[in-house]
């Protein structure tokens, strides 16, 4: 219900009316005209609203730098920093816009997708749906705990028979190879008569998990309307999955409707803070980023509900040219297949509200950098898709903006280092004065935390919100702890980002092996052996600024003391007295965490993983 294609037609997605005449053309035409002049408003506006402040924030270093003349180090820095606008502004005005829907409207996540407005909570399900989850050398057990807790909820819900859970493995190890097949099949009798349950196990791995799902969809496309991607650590609860499907069927515009993933209970203190701040800020970014977005939504690739036929047809990804770590098939396809959806005239929109849709976060500091490692290779392939034909213009710069999400990174590791240079080897910041550094400082931090800090003002100024997650003392004493505990971690996260975009320029491949989803404790050794070139590089950068630039201490330390002390702080951040003390006195406990009736799917998930 958006973009009127070029040459005056509807999107070949937009239903056509039933009835005939003017009258009938007329009802369908005027609201995609009426939506698309206000999408195309609100995207000159935060158009405007970010290009206003990034000439603000970079005049206002500019200015810095430029005291006592500009030297050339000082040119490196003012280029690294423009680097890193983009995302520092949209993420602020994202965060302020979603603050804003949520508390002026009643029903914000209807207000950025109209399109919730035409289901029925009690429609009845007629669509055929497929639940894919696909795997690679994956704890089956708990794999299939998921899929089971799914299903028996599915089948409560009384709309279980139109639905059939796929099991799409790509392991090679022998020992899981076996586990599948004996789990699955015991499951399956378990299930006999009730839901279909299928597993195929492809002999190679072509095309990672987008060439999983792609081959799933090529076998199955004429057998179902609609299908479910899940990732191994994904669950959903039947009216969670029932919402988007009753959304699904009464909007043939939509290509892929994502729901709002968050984290499930956890119990490392690492992953309980991580997704007490992810749960925050994620909540007024999306609504703000699908107040401008609409129909050109994010995919992350899983929990969302994608229509079959038009993934098939319109979704399959380019092979890039080349061996190297920019070449060969796509690593991160979401958001590839997301605005190849928008190009084939389907919407891609978001359910921006929290349902139960869940998934699990790296449970410490090397599993997280390791999968943002993954992650940063497959956007730096977007380079080589920028210039797609037929992409809509928010289509590429979402792609931009994937693309530039990692190079934040080594853009601001490039500004620090070249910045701790001057202190050493120049006297020219000792012309700056220090209230305009702080302040600048102070500014850039606050821009940085803006997301997070609009959905803690949601949760602290609505009551209700705020009991959901222990009242509102607890609503800030979170936020203070997770603002230190983010501020102990972004550092070591940002240099292995550097390293990794500069072993892929070297021609360095990630390897994609089964994540790490779950741990008891993080050993020493292991924190070392990932976060040994952090450490070596705060100890050194720390002594040469307290021999030479003392004083650039003052600014330095938030990045010294956590590159020097990361292994130590990796290895307590699990430490499972921690974890359990956060659990007993409520810091950063979730809503599903107090809730004395969670999810049921979470519980049974639990009890048969245990």
């Amino acid at each position: 219900m958006s973009d009127i294609l070029a040459s005056g037609k509807l999107d070949r997605a937009s239903p056509v009316p039933k009835a005939t005449g003017a009258a009938a053309v007329n009802a369908a035409v005027k609201p995609l005209l009426d939506e698309t002049a206000q999408l195309r408003r609100r995207r000159w506006v935060v158009a405007a609203l970010n290009i206003v402040t990034m000439g603000l924030l970079f005049s206002a270093m500019a200015g810095l730098l430029a005291m006592g003349g500009m030297q050339s180090a000082e040119v490196v820095m003012l280029a690294a920093y423009s680097l890193t606008l983009p995302w520092l502004s949209i993420g602020f005005w994202n965060g302020v816009i979603g603050f804003a829907i949520s508390l002026r409207k009643r029903q914000p996540a209807a207000f950025v997708n109209p399109y919730l407005a035409r289901a029925q909570d009690d429609a009845a399900i007629t669509a055929r749906i497929a639940i894919a989850m696909a795997v690679r050398n994956e704890d089956t057990e708990a794999v299939i705990s998921r899929l089971d807790a799914m299903h028996r909820d599915l089948v409560r819900s009384g709309s279980g028979s139109q639905f059939a859970f796929h099991i799409l493995s790509d392991s090679v190890d022998p020992a899981i190879i076996a586990d599948e097949e004996r789990l699955v099949a015991a499951w399956q009798k378990r299930a006999a008569g009730i839901l279909p349950i299928h597993y195929r196990r492809r002999t190679d791995n072509t095309g990672y998990k987008a060439g999983n799902i792609a081959e799933f969809c090529a076998s199955n496309h004429g057998r179902y309307d609609f299908f479910i991607p899940l990732d191994a650590d994904s669950k959903m609860s039947a009216a969670a999955i029932l919402r988007l499907v009753r959304v699904m069927q009464v909007s043939p515009e939509i290509g892929i409707l994502q729901g709002l993933v968050v984290g499930a209970p956890s119990r490392t203190l690492f992953t309980r803070a991580f997704q007490f701040g992810m749960r925050h800020g994620m909540r007024a970014y999306t609504l703000g980023s699908a107040w401008w977005q609409g129909d050109c939504g994010p995919f992350w690739g899983h929990n969302a509900l994608v229509r079959m036929d038009a993934f098939h047809q319109h979704c399959q990804l380019p092979v890039l040219s080349g061996t190297g770590p920019f070449g060969g098939h796509i690593l991160s396809h979401d958001q590839v297949e997301a605005v190849l959806m928008r190009s084939a005239g389907y919407e891609v929109r978001v359910l921006a509200e929290e349902q139960e849709s869940f998934e699990e976060n790296p449970p410490s500091l090397p599993d997280f950098i390791k999968r943002e490692m993954r992650w940063c290779q497959g956007n730096m392939q977007y380079w080589r898709l920028l210039a797609m034909p037929g992409l809509k213009p928010t289509s590429r710069l979402q792609l931009f903006l994937a693309i530039l999400m990692y190079v934040n990174a080594p853009a601001w590791m490039l500004f620090i280092t070249a910045g701790a240079a001057m202190a050493v080897f120049t006297d020219q910041f000792s012309k700056v004065p220090l209230a305009y550094g702080l302040g600048l400082f102070a500014v850039i931090m606050a821009f940085n935390l803006m997301p997070k800090a609009m959905g803690i003002a949601e949760s602290f100024l609505r009551r209700t919100a705020a009991e959901t997650y222990g009242g509102r003392v607890r609503v800030v004493t979170g936020a203070v702890a997770e603002f230190v505990f983010s501020t102990l971690m972004a550092p070591a996260v940002a240099f292995a980002i550097m390293v990794c975009c500069l072993g892929l320029v070297a021609g360095k491949r990630i390897t994609w092996d089964a994540q790490q989803r779950s741990r008891d404790y993080l050993s020493v050794g292991e924190a070392a052996r990932t976060l040994w070139p952090q450490t070596l590089f705060g100890v050194l950068l720390g002594c040469v600024l307290a021999v030479w630039a003392p004083w650039a201490l003052l600014f330095g330390c938030l990045i010294v003391l956590p590159m020097a002390l990361a292994i130590p702080i990796a290895v307590l951040t699990t430490v499972p007295a921690w974890g359990r003390w956060t659990r007993r006195h409520g810091l950063f406990d979730i809503p599903e965490d107090r809730a004395a009736e969670t999810a049921t799917v979470l519980k049974e998930a639990r009890t048969q993983a245990a």
